[in-house]
């Protein structure tokens, strides 16, 4: 009994052991598959768990963790010193601390921290656990959970960062959300920018800060989304209003996305632009109009006039151009300076703007000349204002220093047609009947028409002038001389030089063709220039010539007398070339010297001091001759052909003769008689004691180069 009890004790003991065995085996593999499901999750949510052992200073640190601190994948245990080091220096001795209150107080550890892997690269952990206590209240061991944080704290970060910059950024910034367009932020500086305290605008319509006057709130969100559905972001300068009414002007950038919390909403930036658009307006403003009058400038009188023009193509309709150019203008400002002149400018612009209708355009074209644009308005009401411009300006009393000016104006006036071409065209058809207004006596009104003969004379003119021009640039100019001769049958020898174009073909071009157009249209100094630099050019290359002959007669113009740069010009010329200045004897025409008197005494004395000579052309036919003559030092009288041709049939003719002789001789002068066809004319000048004769009768012109052959 007693042993069969006994093997049936030791029988349930086996059976004990093996079922406790049997169940333990499942309980670990149960354990085991779910610490596999534990890590397995954690790895997925980038998580792992840890044991840090007070007691003994090892860590048990899950294969997620191993992983985090850089070290091998699988679970392992290292020490406490370990993990230590691998955390950032400047994280250390809060971590310890956090550790510490753990272990000591029972605190709930909590921390994010950085640690350093052995290849130098950081990363971010956020680390959870609690403390265990044994049965005397003693901390024995410290549990929790890891996670892998970086990503996350890098866009925390950028968040971060952005935030602050939009928080600190100077423009303003803000969000408004498109269901009901109301503003849901705003930063700092587009709150001040508005002029609103913190969070007074959050709520309210984006309406608030439209410009009055505007485009409406509804067309601007459709603008807005019509733009952004196309290209992603609307841009423009708009006008706002701030909290205190006044405007401004700022450049605004919309862009869109999909906020968590408020929905579709517009991301604004605004850039207050209300200087640089302050300075663009003054800028167009200069552009635009001229800096002394205020009146439109040209390059804005030209834009106004091109647009007129196009839009006859499409609606028909009169309108009228008027120019005008100043008479005597130019005696205020050499008489009393710029600064007067600028002034009666000044003046004279606020006339205009008085007169004309306030639809009519007014510009200083430059210098002392005005254009007005008279739109809608046809020739005969555009007469009328001209005529009411004529009279105000020549009754016009300009007050300075005491004394009283009077200007007097020449105004061209065209009307502008389908078919008047495009603004150059107009404006030289209103310039050309300006200056023939000039031409007939001035201080009038002359109306362009094209088959206008004194206008078509004019406008050949100006083609002489392009031709002119052409030739000055291609040196197609040479020089001609005439022999003026001794009467008194001395040994005396010189001769006039003469100025003759080359047309394009080579040519001769003679010179009543050009020196007209020359002479009107400023382009006579550069003659004269030509003929000077050439004449003595070929007297420094001929010297056998210049030595055997007493010197030649070179014309100047009545402009070439009064340019002081010019008469520099000939000291330099005479200096380059070597020539002896006795060899060079100017001819000036009576009217140019008393035209320019005080400036053509001083041309005059400058030169003869250097030992030029001077020939008086054509005198007689001035007025006042005599009276002037005696304040001129000059060493011929050349008397003027009108007089000389008819001297032999017209007894008057031969007493003018007579008497202009015995006044220069009495002066101590030489004369020279002009036009001498024949040996009857030569014999009645040789009777009167006239010293020298040129003409057909004596010799023609013929090219300077002949002289040497």
């Amino acid at each position: 009994m007693l042993v069969a009890t006994g093997f049936f004790v030791i029988g349930l003991a086996a059976l004990i052991v093996f079922w406790r065995y049997h169940i333990l085996n499942k309980l670990n593999k149960r354990l085991l598959e779910n610490v596999e499901r534990f890590e397995i999750s954690y790895k997925f949510s980038n998580s792992g768990i840890w044991e840090y052992n007070i007691r003994d200073g090892e860590l048990y640190w899950s294969r997620m963790i191993s992983k985090m601190f850089g070290g091998p994948e699988g679970n392992i245990t290292t020490s406490y010193e370990s993990f230590v080091s691998a955390i950032h220096p400047d994280d250390q001795q809060f971590v310890l601390d956090a550790i510490d209150s753990c272990i000591e107080d029972g605190e709930e550890y909590n921390v994010t921290y950085r640690v350093v892997w052995p290849d130098g690269t950081i990363r971010w952990l956020a680390v959870w656990g609690y403390s265990s206590r044994d049965s005397h209240g003693a901390a024995d061991r410290m549990v929790g959970v890891v996670q892998d944080v970086s990503e996350r704290k890098e866009i925390e970060d950028n968040l971060l960062t952005q935030s602050q910059i939009v928080t600190n950024m100077e423009e303003g910034a803000n969000l408004v959300r498109v269901s009901d367009q109301t503003l849901v932020y705003a930063n700092p500086a587009f709150e001040e920018m508005f002029g609103y305290e913190q969070d007074e605008m959050l709520g309210k319509h984006i309406s608030i800060i439209n410009a009055p006057g505007e485009v409406s709130p509804e067309n601007v969100a459709t603008d807005i989304i019509s733009q952004l559905e196309a290209k992603g972001v609307w841009r423009g300068e708009v006008q706002h209003i701030k909290k205190d009414g006044s405007l401004f002007w700022s450049s605004v950038t919309v862009s869109t996305f999909e906020h968590n919390v408020y929905g579709r909403v517009w991301v604004s930036v605004h850039a207050d632009i209300s200087e640089r658009k302050l300075m663009l307006e003054k800028l167009s403003y200069q552009a635009s109009h001229d800096p002394l009058t205020g009146l439109i400038s040209r390059y804005e009188f030209e834009k106004r006039t091109t647009r007129l023009l196009s839009s006859l193509t499409k609606q028909p309709a009169e309108h009228a151009m008027c120019f005008l150019d100043l008479d005597q203008f130019k005696v205020i400002n050499d008489t009393c300076g710029h600064t007067a002149g600028d002034e009666l400018l000044r003046q004279l612009g606020r006339l205009l703007v008085d007169i004309v209708r306030k639809r009519d355009t007014i510009a200083r074209l430059g210098g002392d000349e005005f254009g007005i644009l008279m739109e809608h308005c046809t020739l005969d009401q555009a007469s009328i204002i001209a005529n009411d411009i004529l009279e105000a300006i020549l009754e016009h009393q300009f007050f300075l220093d005491g004394k009283t000016f009077r200007i007097g104006v020449s105004i061209g006036l065209v009307e502008i047609t389908q078919t008047s071409g495009n603004f150059t065209d107009l404006l030289r058809q209103a310039d050309a009947a300006c200056y023939l207004a000039k031409d007939l006596g001035r201080n009038r009104i002359h109306t362009f028409h094209l088959d206008d003969a004194e206008l078509a004379g004019r406008h050949g003119e100006m083609q002489w002038v392009a031709r002119i021009s052409d030739a000055l640039d291609e040196d197609r100019f040479c020089l001609f001389a005439q022999a003026i001769v001794s009467l008194d049958n001395d040994s005396h020898r010189h001769y006039e030089i003469l100025v003759r174009m080359l047309d394009e073909d080579g040519r001769i071009v003679p010179p009543g063709a050009f020196l007209p157009a020359a002479e009107k249209y400023n382009l006579i100094e550069k003659l004269d220039a030509w003929v000077v630099t050439n004449a003595c050019e070929f007297l420094a290359q001929n010297a056998a010539f210049a030595e055997e002959i007493d010197f030649v007669s070179i014309n100047l113009s009545g402009r070439s007398l009064t340019n002081e740069k010019f008469l520099e010009s000939i000291f330099h010329i005479f200096k380059q070339t070597g020539i002896s200045t006795q060899k060079v004897c100017f001819e000036i025409t009576e009217t140019a010297a008393v035209s320019n008197m005080h400036s053509a005494i001083k041309f005059i004395k400058s030169l003869k001091e250097i030992g030029c000579q001077f020939a008086l052309d054509d005198f007689g036919s001035g007025i006042s001759s005599f009276g002037y003559l005696k304040k001129l030092p000059v060493d011929f009288l050349k008397i003027d052909g009108m007089f000389v041709k008819d001297i032999v049939e017209d007894p008057i003719d031969y007493a003018m003769v007579k008497s202009i002789n015995e006044v220069g001789q009495l002066m101590e002068m030489k004369t020279i008689a002009e036009f001498v066809e024949n040996d009857e004319i030569k014999i009645k000048l040789k009777t009167l004691g006239v010293n020298y004769g040129q003409g057909y009768g004596l010799g023609k012109p013929m090219p300077l180069e002949d002289l040497i052959l």
